[in-house]
């Protein structure tokens, strides 16, 4: 008998579903791992905003004679 065939018949019904983080936390490992996508694109995007931003500030407002930075 294979282990796979052994781990069928531990885990019963249980079998071939997905797993918690932890055991005592009910959210997936795909859900953990979904959140981490979403937020380090949120993360990247803020980091471009902020660089947009401060380059307007910096660069533009000055010109326009808004900010003086003198």
């Amino acid at each position: 008998m294979g282990e796979a065939k052994r781990r069928k018949e531990a885990l019963g019904d249980k079998y071939g579903e997905e797993q918690n983080i932890l055991p005592w936390l009910p959210i997936k490992k795909s859900q953990a791992q979904k959140f981490y996508q979403i937020t380090t694109k949120g993360a990247w995007i803020g980091i471009g905003f902020l660089v947009v931003f401060w380059l307007t500030i910096r660069f533009v407002g000055p010109a326009f004679g808004w900010w003086d930075i003198n």
